[in-house]
């Protein structure tokens, strides 16, 4: 666990963060400003949506989307060729925004590059639908995709994506068989807000403290749960019988340190895992893949991992 860490200053973050890296920054505050947080919840959905717009890329070459309902959840299929794997992909957003569209071009690309099918999943937002909401979608629509296609999963989810991948992967133990692998892309688990990263990274670029706080609020309708996986994984008190798994943090991101964490509650555990923190990059960079030289460099492990994953490997040593 980390300890008390000094806030990093701008200063630090321009010496760390490199030129491509602060162009996507600037670019995503042309869309979704800092302060985006004071709006209302249309206003914070209207300007995420817009600025996902403006970074959406074109599907690759043989890759097709189908819109379809998986027992009550909405979810987009893709597909290139004939899958021999199913992805189960959870949007990040904070709980609060984000949907199928928000990471339509990332699923494709991961589709185009596993050769495997990608189910995204569109659960249900706070503060309409608070926890465990979204958890009981995710779970929902991860076993209609098992069920639909018959063949065995790899979780995946970036940010509050990645805390409801590893919430399913935590909730399947002996509940559903085939889950090959997660990987959780800079995913809030539920670490202490008081120390390391949190701190650390309270003002750092596109995600800040006060921002977590917001929508962690946001998305109870009274006290935390205390102890409840569903909401936070890191809060289980057993991480045995977990599946492989793949952490991927921004060094420059309030919630880095849950990845270091989790990975190190699943080392206890047994639990085949590797932690992969990304030096000068920061919350929410899958949009910045196709031109930030880091971003790019990222999203590639990432998918050799899904595809490993998949695949029964293990290329970590």
């Amino acid at each position: 666990m980390g300890g008390l860490s000094d806030p990093r200053s701008l200063a630090d973050y321009q010496r760390l963060i490199d030129g491509e890296t602060w162009d996507f920054i600037r670019a995503t505050g042309d869309s979704y400003p800092e302060d985006a947080v004071v709006l209302d919840i249309a206003g914070q959905r209207r300007v995420y949506d817009a600025m996902c717009r403006a970074f959406h890329q074109d599907y690759p070459a043989g890759v097709t989307a189908q819109d379809r309902i998986g027992d009550g959840v909405p979810v987009r299929v893709y597909t290139a060729g004939q899958p021999t794997r199913s992805v189960v992909f959870f949007h990040g957003g904070g709980f609060v925004v984000g949907g199928l569209q928000s990471h339509d071009d990332v699923c494709a690309e991961i589709c185009a590059q596993t050769g495997y099918r990608v189910v995204s999943v569109d659960y249900r937002l706070a503060p309409e639908h608070k926890h465990p909401a979204a958890f009981d979608d995710a779970w929902t629509a991860t076993q209609w995709a098992a069920r639909e296609y018959g063949d065995a999963l790899v979780l995946v989810g970036d940010s509050a994506g990645g805390n409801l991948a590893a919430a399913v992967a935590h909730h399947a133990r002996g509940r559903l068989a085939g889950v090959l692998g997660q990987v959780l892309i800079y995913p809030g688990l539920g670490g202490d807000m008081g120390q390391g990263s949190y701190q650390e990274n309270a003002h750092a670029p596109l995600l800040t403290l006060a921002d977590i706080l917001f929508y962690r609020d946001i998305r109870l309708a009274g006290d935390e749960p205390a102890g409840d996986p569903t909401y936070a994984p890191l809060w289980d008190s057993d991480f045995t019988g977990l599946p492989p798994s793949v952490i991927v943090t921004a060094d420059c991101d309030p919630v880095r340190d849950d990845g270091r964490d989790y990975r190190d509650q699943l080392i206890a555990a047994g639990v085949p895992v590797v932690w992969i923190n990304e030096p000068g990059l920061v919350h929410g960079y899958l949009r910045a893949r196709t031109n930030a030289a880091r971003a790019r460099a990222s999203f590639e492990r990432i998918t050799v991992a899904i595809e490993a994953l998949g695949q029964g490997l293990w290329p970590y040593g």
